[in-house]
């Protein structure tokens, strides 16, 4: 037994490798009959290369074409179902249940995603022929959504770093992507803004704010020195992420909808706009970052959770009873951090947009950036889950 524990990091460093292959060998299998050639040397919107750099097929004609966000949105889903239902009643529900209820909703996600973007799709098949091959690339895009999902939850139990290893895979693609395709001179300005995200994002995510807490249980001359610490970034890069595939969902609503209107007006205005290439559509995915992150920091962290432990515990903030004040105080801490982390994190998602939108930089260069922060985000988390796993194997029994 001690024999194994001196080995976690080892082993899970090598499951996590094993489903790092299985997902690149995925991301290289073409959809049945799909035209590859025609999607060579091939460019994209920003919004495009967003999604892609997210989701991970980066021109959705792979088995892995819808990447990770029908589990990502059936995820947030599940989570938001769960806070809401906690206010009514105490009640648990199996995590077995949840895990269940998690891939029907991916299922029912990867469903509509397939169905809306197969028809966009290239393939090699005659016109006749098209249906049975639009079906055979729907069963094969939602099979590969499920797998991913499968995947992760395998990750997450025996590897580390959970669902960040397929976002880390389609991070690096994209940054590499960009630099060996772009000269120097080109790179200058979005490396410099990358830099200074990079230094934003590991300040935030090492820096704390640090709230005295008096413990009954401890009289020593530790008493003094006990706090609850709140990240200055609460929920990570996780909003970032999340709000892509949001915004993903209204998109794919508006193309089903021209598909039977395709003359519509009002169906056309939305199309053409809600772009992260256009002002009104950058607009909206600011405001939904910023409703993300002050929205799954309550959830997250869990003020009323956290007042409700004070109270059973007998502990308390220092200067505050517990209870209600304890809430209030907490749900203001909360708000406060997560709505700068929201404004950190929408001004570097805007920059780059923004000097696509002003034409400054193609849409290659202005999700380098983004990307490189989001790389930096989840090499912080993988490093603290590394370095606490490894903490564990450097323990030793007492006898």
């Amino acid at each position: 037994m001690q024999e194994l524990k001196e080995h976690v990091v080892k082993y899970k460093l090598l499951y996590s490798a094993i489903i790092f292959l299985v997902y690149i060998v995925g991301k290289n299998i073409p959809l049945y009959s799909i035209n590859v050639d025609a999607y060579r040397n091939i460019s994209f919107e920003a919004d495009e290369l967003l999604f892609q750099t997210i989701g991970g097929d980066f021109y959705r004609s792979s088995v892995f074409a819808l990447g990770i966000f029908p589990s990502m949105i059936s995820g947030l889903i599940v989570q938001i179902g769960m806070a809401v239902r906690h206010l009514f009643t105490k009640e648990e529900i199996s995590p077995k249940k949840t895990q269940y209820i998690t891939a029907a909703m991916t299922f029912v996600i990867a469903a509509f995603q397939a169905v809306t973007q197969v028809t966009a799709l290239q393939f090699s098949a005659e016109k006749e022929m098209l249906p049975v091959v639009w079906t055979i690339a729907v069963a094969e895009m939602i099979t590969g959504a499920v797998l991913i999902m499968w995947l992760g939850n395998r990750n997450a139990k025996y590897g580390v770093g959970g669902r960040t290893v397929f976002m880390i895979v389609n991070v690096l693609e994209r940054i590499s992507t960009t630099l060996f395709t772009h000269s120097l001179s080109d790179l200058k300005i979005p490396l410099l803004i990358a830099a200074l995200m990079m230094l934003t994002i590991l300040m935030m995510e090492n820096t704390e704010k640090r709230i005295p807490v008096q413990r009954i249980s401890i009289h020593n001359i530790y008493a003094d020195k006990n706090y609850m610490a709140i990240k200055m970034n609460p929920v990570g890069i996780m909003p970032v992420m999340f709000t892509a595939a949001v915004f993903m969902l209204p998109t794919l609503a508006v193309s089903l909808l021209l598909h039977f209107f395709p003359q519509h007006q009002g169906i056309l205005w939305w199309e053409e706009n809600l772009s992260l290439a256009k002002p009104f559509g950058i607009f909206i995915y600011i405001v939904c970052e910023y409703l993300l992150t002050i929205a799954l920091a309550m959830l997250m962290l869990g003020p009323k959770d956290l007042s409700e432990k004070f109270l059973k515990s007998g502990d308390s903030i220092v200067g505050l009873h517990a209870g209600r004040d304890t809430r209030r105080y907490l749900r203001g801490v909360v708000g406060r951090i997560s709505f700068f982390s929201a404004t950190v994190l929408g001004v570097c998602v805007a920059v780059p947009l923004v000097m696509q939108w002003k034409g400054a930089a193609d849409s290659a260069l202005t999700t380098l950036p983004t990307s490189v922060m989001m790389l930096s985000g989840f090499s912080c988390n993988i490093y603290r889950e590394i370095e606490s796993l490894w903490a564990y194997d450097s323990c030793r029994p007492l006898f």
